[in-house]
């Protein structure tokens, strides 16, 4: 698919958001296996770090929601009430266990209310090391001749550097023994935050991508906003050291007053302008997410037309996208049967 309002004029990519998050729980080697399957581009695990120093594939660090921490005995002492980035948190967190230790876990769904059926894979799927995503991505290779791309993301890089934690040697040094060391290689390493992806510039070819949101700002940058990012000046800094942006859905198309989609803000535009590719996020395609006008029936837990909203996106140029359900959001770049 060429000619495309994209940056390259390339078809966007899907990034499987967690894995095929919508229909397995979320980072574990069974959400990415479904995703790799259901056709997804890139593959993204939020790296977080064990008290030994290795990388896991966690939202947060925080896993009481994720895992069955809180039902161990053995781990309850661990409990402990944490700020991290400006926030307070109670619950267990990765960089209090070894390896070892988080990997005696079990994996359950983040999301029970509005994913009902991927309950009964609760209990089934350890918390996998970024080495062991890697391993899944080369055996792939090896069995079937694609290449699938990783999409890691720093997930409070300044807190882990700041406990003697850092994400960028393991990263790295991770990245460039499974290949994943070139610009012109499938991967792109994400961050909120802006301190930490200007050091990974300096020590890596790899394409980086600023994360944004429509409120708040950086949480290593506290007098910067993510809506001052946005503006051509921000943009034109954000591309002397990244390939593109992610911004949350709502900073490319707006909703209106009825939570319907409305118009594009002309985010696209000025970040194309500035020569940085936009991947917005997230995708999903329960009613609780969609917009308004794609939702179907009246149940949030419900299956609302998610490959809609992604063509209108598409249409918008953004360069890829974030989905949790990869089967639909590949499903929606190819051409509509004709009526």
């Amino acid at each position: 698919m060429q000619n495309m309002p994209t940056l390259n004029g390339d078809a966007p990519i899907i990034i499987a958001h967690r894995g095929a998050s919508g229909e397995r729980p979320e980072h574990t080697l069974a959400a990415y296996e479904l995703a790799i399957e259901q056709g997804a581009d890139f593959i993204e695990p939020d790296l977080v770090l064990t008290k030994d120093g290795i990388l896991v594939a966690r939202h947060e660090n925080e896993i009481s929601g994720t895992t069955d921490v809180a039902d161990r005995p053995e781990f309850a002492d661990r409990k402990t009430t944490k700020t991290i980035d400006g926030t307070e948190f109670t619950g267990w967190f990765t960089e209090d266990f070894t390896l070892a230790e988080l990997k005696t876990l079990l994996a359950k769904e983040r999301l029970p209310e509005l994913r009902d059926a991927n309950t009964a894979f609760d209990g089934q799927f350890q918390i996998p090391t970024f080495e062991e995503v890697l391993d899944l991505l080369k055996l792939h290779q090896a069995e079937t001749g694609n290449r699938i791309g990783v999409y890691p993301e720093t997930k409070h890089p300044g807190y882990f550097a700041g406990i003697g934690l850092p994400h960028d040697k393991p990263l790295l040094s991770l990245l460039t023994k499974y290949g994943y060391d070139g610009r012109d290689d499938p991967v792109f390493i994400q961050s909120f935050e802006v301190d930490n992806l200007k050091l990974l510039k300096l020590n890596t070819k790899v394409r980086l991508v600023q994360l944004v949101a429509g409120e708040g700002g950086p949480p290593d940058q506290p007098a910067l906003r993510y809506a001052d990012m946005v503006k051509p000046d921000g943009l034109a800094d954000i591309a002397q050291y990244a390939s593109g942006i992610g911004p949350s859905k709502s900073m490319v198309i707006s909703r209106d007053a009825l939570g319907r989609l409305d118009k594009e803000t002309g985010l696209v535009t000025a970040a194309h302008r500035a020569g940085l590719e936009v991947h917005p996020w997230t995708f999903r395609r329960e009613n609780y997410f969609l917009p308004t006008d794609f939702v179907s029936g009246v149940s949030p837990a419900g299956a609302g037309d998610l490959e809609s909203e992604v063509r209108r996106f598409v249409a918008a140029g953004v360069d890829g996208l974030f989905s949790d359900n990869p089967l639909q959001a590949v499903a929606a770049l190819k051409p509509e049967p004709a009526e």
